[in-house]
């Protein structure tokens, strides 16, 4: 009855603020018939809430999400299955699903009756502006008396997982220029060599055969070694994403780490559809190596969640790729970088690997009113150019898929290289000295 009390409306507080007001009046005014109303207007809320408390209602709830996983911007629906496990009927039910602030306003529904073990099933949409994991519910149902004068929620325990991906486009099939040449269209391959004394190793992973540990190469290198069963010719592909702070600017959906987000995602899909197997690399720490039949999947829920951070550097996101590279092409999506960074980007061709960067002009995301060409950017555009890189260089409002047929042209096809290099002559050059 206590917890029923403390249940009562503002109409319910109302009816007894007036029951207590009238019973003062009553007695100072000696009216008994002014009495009857008091007792009348304070007996109500105290049944209403004696109704309420004693109100038993056995549910159950079966929630489904469909899609579970959705790209950014696009909707979800929302279905929730009740079920009355009592033989009495319900009364009405109002319904209200908590939700996170990404994902909208809480949904509030009426369900006017349940007969007796009867069910009954209410839906609603929800769409996402912002990439993440979100909890749905877990749902509450409030019960009412007929007058609204009291009113308890009793909340189910389990709630749904929505996944908001990152949007990819589309992007045109090229012919992309590799390390090796094979038959087929030109990608960049890794060959296995088979044999005993001459046989291609690699890290011990979690999952790996035992049987596959190459004791010799352990032995030599100092950690755990085995065999690469692959074939001959295996184009492979690691997909890069920078998520320094300091390299990106704008905040929300059309932040310039979006756009970076999304090319990393389509680049992965398209690569991974064209027969390569893909390894997705970023800053935070992500490593997935997405050669399973589900492997589209893992990367759009690996990249749902990345965000940019003031931790992350470029030397330790080299040392990262680095750390298992079986060799291929190396794709990666780059924010703002400085010389130094670029330098160290750079020791990523030392093995001869093919790599294709998008290098984001992040400045242009926000540009002041009086803006002018950022002189470190060039700067570190010619230093990766210089270092035998492909760039591709992206400003605010550019198409990935218009930008990505540039991935084909050889590197003395971008026209950035002849521009960049001479920014930075008339930069890094002083009057009357040597460039520094």
């Amino acid at each position: 009855m206590r917890t029923a009390l403390r249940g009562l409306t503002t109409r319910g507080r109302s009816f007894l603020a007036a029951a207590v007001a009238a019973g003062l009046s009553a007695v100072i005014l000696g009216e008994k018939d002014l009495l009857r109303v008091a007792v009348l207007l304070a007996a109500l809320p105290l049944l209403a809430a004696l109704y309420v408390g004693q109100t038993r209602f056995r549910l159950s709830c079966i929630r489904w999400i469909e899609p579970v996983r959705v790209p950014v911007g696009s909707p979800s629906r929302i279905m929730l299955r009740l079920t009355n496990l009592s033989r009495l009927p319900t009364g009405t039910l109002m319904l209200e699903d908590r939700l996170p602030y990404a994902l909208g306003s809480r949904p509030r529904l009426v369900l006017e009756r349940l007969s007796g073990q009867g069910s009954s099933t209410v839906a609603y949409t929800v769409r996402a502006e912002m990439r993440g994991r979100f909890d749905v519910g877990p749902l509450a149902v409030r019960v009412t008396d007929p007058f609204g004068l009291c009113e308890l929620t009793r909340a189910f325990s389990t709630v749904g997982k929505l996944t908001v991906v990152p949007q990819t486009v589309d992007l045109p099939n090229v012919r992309l220029a590799g390390e090796f040449a094979g038959a087929g269209d030109s990608r960049a391959r890794s060959v296995a060599v088979h044999g005993e004394d001459d046989v291609a190793t690699r890290e011990y992973r979690d999952g790996d055969d035992l049987r596959r540990v190459h004791w010799r190469s352990t032995a030599r290198v100092g950690e755990l070694m085995v065999r690469r069963e692959e074939q001959p010719w295996d184009s492979r592909a690691t997909v890069v994403l920078d998520t320094r702070k300091q390299g990106h600017r704008g905040d929300g959906p059309t932040a310039s780490f979006e756009w970076a987000v999304s090319a990393a995602a389509s680049i992965a899909l398209h690569l991974r559809r064209n027969g390569y197997k893909v390894r997705l690399v970023t800053g935070g720490g992500l490593d997935i190596d997405a050669a399973e039949r589900a492997g589209e999947g893992v990367i759009l829920d690996g990249l749902a969640e990345a965000t940019t951070s003031a931790a992350h550097d470029i030397g330790t996101l080299v040392e990262r790729v680095r750390r298992r590279s079986d060799g291929g092409m190396i794709v990666a999506v780059l924010g703002q970088l400085t010389v130094a960074e670029a330098e160290l980007l750079g020791a990523l061709r030392s093995s001869g690997t093919t790599c294709l960067g998008l290098l984001i002009d992040a400045t242009s995301w926000r540009p002041p009113p009086d803006a002018q060409p950022d002189p470190v950017h060039d700067a570190a555009a010619v230093t990766l150019l210089r270092g035998g890189w492909r760039l591709i260089g992206v400003s605010h409002g550019a198409s990935l898929s218009a930008l990505w047929p540039q991935a084909a042209r050889g590197t003395q096809g971008f026209a950035l290289r002849a521009t960049m290099a001479e920014t930075v002559s008339r930069v890094t050059t002083p009057v009357g000295g040597e460039a520094r």
